[in-house]
């Protein structure tokens, strides 16, 4: 297994308070401040936090507030300024978040995270490798996308390919699902996205599969992961690493948050596991 995985209006009858990111620090542990790199649209990501978030609040007894945010960069400085307890990362943001803050802990990751891939998409019927897009157009997600952006630009790196030089033109769409709507819509001639989105999409009949195909995945790597800051209660993270544990698919309501989490189930991790990230991501020159 490799090692190298619009603005808003807040939802009618959300059962989730709404913080912002922005306002002091609590002085006593009495509410727990949690957001998510922004990988999909905001409705999506508050629909899918939604159940977790209400399960958590049952487990700690404590109210869970729920803050999207614009861009990936917005997570790792709330992390580092101590605006935000828990954060559901990608590797990459995991790595920029440890090297921001020096002790942000990765408590789990999905089962799934392990194994990660990223899928490269085209809707152009004479494209079967990277090689016959030189010259074309290619897209990735967000600038700070393990799944959407690192890891598929270095093992292209790795293949010969030197992104930056091979394309026509190379844009970032912020997105996992704008990547998709880019590709088939013509607007580029490839892209790639987290192989878990794309194949959710398609499950969902919200990609038109005759039109866009996957023509290669990447090889494994761990991705994503929900952090803590490092100065939480260690009490309290351990009581959110058990909560997120004890997520059993067996019963249905569990299983619910498991499937909009995209989780066969939850798992411990530790920092070690993203070294390989932090190493790609200085290879492919996003990391000084």
């Amino acid at each position: 297994m490799s090692m190298i995985k619009r603005p808003l209006a807040v939802m009618a009858g959300l059962c989730l308070s709404v913080a912002a990111l922005f306002s002091p620090v609590v002085a006593a542990q009495d509410v727990l401040r949690v957001s998510a790199i922004p990988d999909e649209a905001p409705t999506e990501l508050l629909r899918k936090f939604k159940p977790l978030g209400e399960y958590l609040e049952q487990e700690l007894g404590m109210p869970v507030q729920f803050q999207p945010v614009s861009d990936y960069a917005g997570v790792v400085e709330a992390l580092g300024a101590k605006r935000l307890d828990l954060a559901g990362l990608g590797g990459f943001t995991f790595v920029q978040a440890r090297l921001r803050t020096g002790d942000a802990n990765p408590i789990v990751q999905r089962e799934q995270d392990e194994v990660f891939t990223s899928t490269f998409i085209t809707a152009r019927e004479d494209v079967t490798s990277h090689a016959d897009l030189a010259g074309k157009s290619f897209a990735f997600g967000s600038v700070s996308s393990t799944s959407g952006h690192l890891m598929p630009r270095y093992f292209m790196q790795q293949d010969g390919i030197e992104v930056d030089s091979h394309f026509s033109r190379v844009g970032f769409s912020g997105a996992h699902d704008a990547t998709v709507a880019w590709v088939e819509s013509g607007r580029v001639d490839a892209g790639v996205l987290n192989a878990s989105v794309w194949d959710k999409l398609v499950e969902d009949g919200k990609v038109d599969t005759s039109k866009v195909r996957v023509y290669q995945r990447t090889p494994t790597y761990y991705d994503y992961n929900w952090t803590v800051r490092g100065d939480l209660d260690p009490e309290l993270t351990e009581r959110i690493k058990q909560a997120f544990l004890k997520l059993d698919p067996a019963n249905p309501a569990h299983k619910e948050i498991l499937d909009l989490q995209r989780a066969s189930r939850f798992i411990e991790t530790r920092a070690e596991n993203y070294e390989g990230i932090e190493q790609a991501a200085r290879a492919a020159g996003l990391l000084q």
